[in-house]
């Protein structure tokens, strides 16, 4: 794993996160003629999702996918499917078959994860046992350290077999991808924002902590590893970086 770990002024995250996104993109086209990319939910990448959308980029060779999705229909507010194609999607001309979401219709979190686990392998070729490697997964941190929808102490974090499964933030479901799934990824990119993020951050970064109390620090995919922090989140972090 290559790990870089940059902490960049609040005025420089966009620019920053946009430009490491957008040379992945590249890397991966040039090297397999397409790019996978995962992406996060909630309020730190909307403002990079606003930014690609200004992005003149081959949105063909681009397939989009999200690493965890609320269990609510793409038109509610809390959709991070729905943010994405706001922000996003909408304003670029991607191929409709190039957006992969979480399905959330079925009524069940179970089948819909089941279902969503059976798209990634047909689409991936791959077979049960066998984890498919994203291009670009992006993710971000809660202030319990959650990431993705891989909440302390739940289920969710013991799941080793599947790519997707069933998280679980207060009684609410939540599709999420799987920690195995998140490892196999060529690069996995944390943007973080905000001076409530310090605490967790202290702890994903100890040399020792309880993984299953700070999930985040399950996150060690086989190739590259970039965490981007915004200055106010990452001041105890400075002497280090």
């Amino acid at each position: 794993m290559k790990k870089t770990v940059e902490i960049v002024p609040q005025t420089a995250l966009v620019s920053r996160a946009l430009s490491v996104i957008i040379e992945k993109i590249q890397q991966a086209i040039e090297q397999r003629s397409r790019c996978t990319l995962a992406l996060a939910g909630g309020s730190t990448p909307k403002p990079i999702y606003e930014a690609l959308a200004t992005c003149n980029l081959p949105w063909e060779k681009i397939h989009i996918f999200w690493g965890d999705e609320r269990y609510v229909p793409p038109e509610h507010p809390e959709s991070n499917q729905g943010m994405a194609r706001r922000a996003w999607l909408d304003h670029v001309p991607i191929p409709d078959t190039n957006i992969h979401p979480m399905p959330t219709g079925a009524g069940e979190p179970t089948v819909d994860a089941q279902k969503h686990d059976e798209e990634l392998r047909e689409f991936f070729h791959t077979s049960i046992g066998e984890f498919p490697a994203f291009d670009i997964i992006l993710l971000g941190i809660g202030e319990d350290a959650h990431t993705a929808s891989l909440f302390p102490h739940t289920d969710a974090l013991k799941v080793r077999e599947r790519l997707v499964t069933v998280g679980n933030k207060d009684s609410q479901p939540r599709l999420t991808f799987t920690i195995p799934l998140i490892n196999n990824a060529r690069c996995v990119i944390f943007i973080v924002a905000g001076a409530s993020k310090q605490h967790a951050l202290c702890k994903i970064f100890a040399p020792s902590a309880d993984d299953f109390t700070y999930p985040a620090r399950l996150i060690q995919p086989k190739g590259e590893l970039w965490w981007l922090i915004e200055e106010s989140a990452g001041e105890p972090l400075k002497g280090q970086y």
